[in-house]
């Protein structure tokens, strides 16, 4: 998609810049002849024209070209040393912007956004809960939501268990889950 876009780009400016050639070449050619004051003003208008246009067009697709910040949207890797006991404190990994929750039933990544209106909920540990801070939405340790404003539990990511422990979390496999946890959202975790 993004080869096209920059195929179609180029396409697009190449076409402008092919008939500012094409006048410059025919003002060249004629360049032995007098020139009358109405062409010269027709041409430095339209040649300032296509330059502010293209400039304008370049400008345009530039700003709203997207930019690919941090690696969120891949497959990460959480190593076996910061994977949580059974029933510990969650682990955070800001880059993936996910929770590694290690319950009975084995390891959860939990999407850190809330479901109601996208806000970050950090872990609460005096109260043993996820808490959202803008509309006060509260999720259990499963992520299930337990009271707030919010419609349905934290949404989970896929985890794959490597042989030596670690885990790989892909970010960019987000799925909601109904209202009550049930342990085969869990991936069983032996290590």
């Amino acid at each position: 998609m993004r080869n096209l876009l920059r195929f179609a780009a180029a396409g697009v400016a190449g076409l402008g810049f092919a008939r500012l050639a094409s006048a410059i070449a025919r003002f060249h050619a004629t360049a032995g002849t007098k020139v009358s004051r109405r062409n010269f003003t027709r041409n430095a208008v339209l040649g300032g024209v296509a330059l502010n246009l293209g400039l304008l067009g370049a400008g345009f697709v530039r700003f709203f070209w997207p930019n690919k910040t941090g690696a969120f949207g891949s497959a990460l890797t959480v190593p076996a040393s910061s994977i949580p006991e059974v029933g510990g404190t969650p682990f955070q990994y800001t880059v993936g912007k996910f929770y590694v929750v290690h319950n009975d039933d084995g390891l959860l990544a939990l999407y850190w956004s809330c479901p109601h209106l996208g806000c970050t909920v950090p872990w609460a540990p005096n109260f043993g809960e996820f808490r959202c801070p803008c509309h006060g939405s509260i999720y259990d340790t499963n992520g299930i939501n337990t009271g707030g404003p919010a419609p349905r539990p934290l949404d989970t990511m896929a985890i794959e268990v490597l042989p030596n422990g670690d885990i790989v979390v892909d970010t960019g496999n987000i799925s909601t889950r109904p209202s009550h946890y049930e342990p085969e959202q869990a991936t069983p975790y032996q290590f």
